[in-house]
């Protein structure tokens, strides 16, 4: 039977266009201003995108640019692990709906997956902020 991961969608709406929302996400250089929990800071090095975190530096993989505001990226932590996260942005009415899917880590209690999830929405309500 395959290994299931526990999963919280965390969804904000954006009195925004659908495109304006996914193409300021979509910008790497735009992550320190609303995504705390990617760093600080971020720079381009020899093609891959690496932000600067308190446990020291990560590498963030981007899905390509597209149609259909995917916004996944591929966080590479320094132990080496990678965390998957999905992330799109679809229309709502004349705004937009954004919605992370956060996978609960193996080993990961059930109070640091809570504070997980609220540092998410934090970091949306941060976007929300910045966009609106």
């Amino acid at each position: 039977m395959p290994l299931l991961f526990e999963t919280r969608l965390i969804s904000i709406s954006i009195t925004r266009d659908q495109q304006e929302v996914y193409d300021f996400v979509a910008n790497p250089a735009n992550l320190p201003r609303w995504a705390s929990g990617l760093g600080t800071s971020i720079k381009n090095a020899d093609g891959k995108w690496i932000a600067n975190t308190q446990n020291g530096p990560i590498e963030i993989r981007f899905a390509p640019r597209n149609d259909l505001g995917v916004l996944d990226h591929y966080v590479t932590l320094p132990t080496g692990a990678v965390i998957y996260v999905p992330l799109r942005v679809i229309p709502n009415g004349s705004g937009s709906e954004l919605t992370l899917t956060l996978f609960r880590q193996p080993d990961m209690t059930d109070q640091k997956f809570q504070e997980d999830a609220e540092w998410v929405l934090r970091d949306l309500t941060r976007l929300k902020d910045l966009l609106e």
